[in-house]
């Protein structure tokens, strides 16, 4: 066996004692680790500061009578407040880097039952760092064992994965956080599932400000609440969650909105206003549609980040508020900040965690577990149990899930879709029937809205690249885009606009087809689908 060097603070209050023979019938835990039959100290490395010298040397000489293999080297560290956490734990890490360690020849424990709160804090995050090339020693006495008796010892190990119940807990407080975030549905889709993994760390870890990217509809107001309620279950924040969409901001009212206004500051200010982001103090706020926001507001609203300040209109004093951020956008901000028309220091500023939730066409997968969801939200909110038939859920689900529901709306067209068919089913099971007038009324309403929003290809073309569209051209590539973006791959956006042409075929590439169709347009599958 490798000698045993145990380091660790002379106890002040716990070693201290009657300089006499009753010494012997009270505990001391510098004394009673080197008692242990079946824990040999070699060698005793005793932190004290200078006050405590002459109780050093005390129990130095009892060490010595109890245990004469055992050395105690005494070393001095003088604290001129042993409770200020930032010298205690840096002149502690200076010893580390002072002491000529030697784990290939020597074993060594920290002993942590002695010293203040802050020095037993200090010596385990130094071990747990791996400063302290040891494991932690903890000693206690044993009630109604004789007086003077050295009591137990334990050995910590660091490493939790050998603690099966800690693990465990772990491992399940883990899942319960990632399916706090996705509201208990059993998502499927191992993209949209990995990306909630990441966000649960960064929620629980960080207070910076986040972005969530998405078209409308794919659930950011959501996902912004339940990780407001993930952080106030860990007590990480105590206000309020304050949302608001930033589209419904217009003009003056935008500012005395968002950062309030004191009374007479323009006409009909008729008493003073704390504004949304003085009311999220010690909170959320959730500035949805962030893009929308003038460059002025954007300007406050990046000061109000970084120095947590702000001047409501016609206020001559600032407001504070320490609030958390979330930022939601179905713009490319990236292209606004280009255009002038997003400031590229707040852009800066929110894209450090920026996360792009995708739409329900691309997760079609997690089509079925939502069906389930939004069917017990309508028996939670109407009091009513609706269910399918078998036949029914089988129908649904095929249109839901195939090329033809391009779920425009995203969730929102879902659970509009569930709420109707659960309306019209008055018994309690929704029918063929049904499903079949709701399969037409979505695809009525698709068409109505793709024929209002036009098609889409501004978003993607520039306007000198539109006009030198053919009208016929013009058509076709929008056909083309709304395919891509109901689809979840290139590969099956080819198979669905090529189908015809693909039995007449003896090899085909449809990807490659519709990659180079793109291309002649300089768009790329990404940046379409997207």
């Amino acid at each position: 066996m490798k000698p045993l060097t145990v380091i660790g603070f002379l106890g002040s209050t716990l070693d201290a004692s009657k300089f006499g023979p009753s010494r012997w019938s009270k505990w001391r835990p510098s004394v009673g680790l080197t008692m242990h039959e079946d824990l040999r100290v070699d060698r005793f490395v005793m932190l004290h500061a200078d006050a405590h010298t002459r109780l050093a040397e005390y129990i130095a000489e009892d060490i010595a009578s109890v245990s004469p293999e055992t050395t105690v080297d005494r070393h001095i560290i003088n604290f001129a407040d042993p409770w200020d956490f930032e010298e205690v734990y840096g002149k502690l890490l200076d010893f580390t880097r002072d002491f000529a360690f030697d784990p290939e020849t020597q074993d060594y424990l920290v002993h942590i039952t002695t010293g203040t709160h802050v020095a037993q804090i200090c010596l385990f995050l130094l071990t747990e760092a791996h400063y302290l090339p040891g494991r932690l020693l903890q000693t206690q006495p044993v009630r109604g064992m004789p007086t003077g008796a050295p009591g137990t010892w334990n050995i910590i190990d660091l490493d939790l994965s050998r603690y099966d119940s800690i693990a465990t807990r772990f491992a399940e407080a883990s899942a319960e956080s990632t399916s706090f975030l996705k509201s208990g549905i059993d998502t499927r889709n191992a993209a949209f599932n990995r990306l909630i993994d990441e966000i649960e760390q960064v929620a629980v870890r960080s207070r910076a400000p986040v972005l969530l990217m998405g078209p409308t509809g794919a659930g950011k107001s959501q996902l912004a609440r339940r990780i407001y309620e993930l952080k106030r279950l860990k007590h990480q924040v105590q206000g309020p969650f304050v949302e608001v969409n930033c589209a419904t901001l217009k003009g003056d009212s935008a500012m005395s909105a968002l950062f309030g206004h004191k009374r007479g500051a323009f006409t009909g200010a008729a008493a003073d206003r704390p504004g949304l982001l003085r009311t999220a103090d010690t909170g959320m706020l959730f500035l949805d549609e962030i893009g929308e926001l003038g460059l002025d507001e954007q300007a406050m609203i990046l000061r109000a980040i970084e120095d947590k300040r702000f001047l409501p209109v016609g206020a001559d004093k600032e407001s504070s508020s320490d609030f958390q951020l979330i930022a939601g956008t179905n713009r490319d901000l990236g292209r606004a900040v280009a255009e002038g028309r997003f400031r590229d220091d707040l852009y800066a500023r929110l894209n450090l965690w920026t996360f792009a939730l995708p739409g329900l066409a691309a997760r079609r997968e997690d089509i079925e577990p939502n069906l389930d969801y939004e069917l017990d939200r309508f028996a939670e909110r109407e009091r009513t149990r609706v269910a399918f038939n078998r036949e029914a859920r089988d129908r649904y689900l095929a249109f839901a899930t195939g090329p033809d529901a391009i779920w425009a709306g995203n969730f929102r067209d879902l659970a509009a879709s569930v709420t109707r068919m659960a309306t019209f089913s008055p018994k309690g099971r929704i029918d063929g029937d049904c499903v079949e007038g709701e399969v037409a009324r979505l695809m009525r309403l698709w068409a109505s809205e793709s024929a209002e929003g036009g098609d889409g290809l501004d978003r993607l073309l520039d306007g000198a690249a539109l006009a030198e569209l053919d009208p016929f051209d013009r058509v076709q590539l929008a056909h083309v885009v709304a395919t891509c973006r109901r689809s979840r791959s290139l590969s099956e956006a080819g198979r669905a606009l090529f189908s015809a042409s693909r039995a007449r075929r003896t090899s085909s590439n449809d990807a490659d087809r519709l990659r180079k169709y793109l291309t002649r347009f300089g768009l790329e599958w990404g940046e379409v689908a997207g």
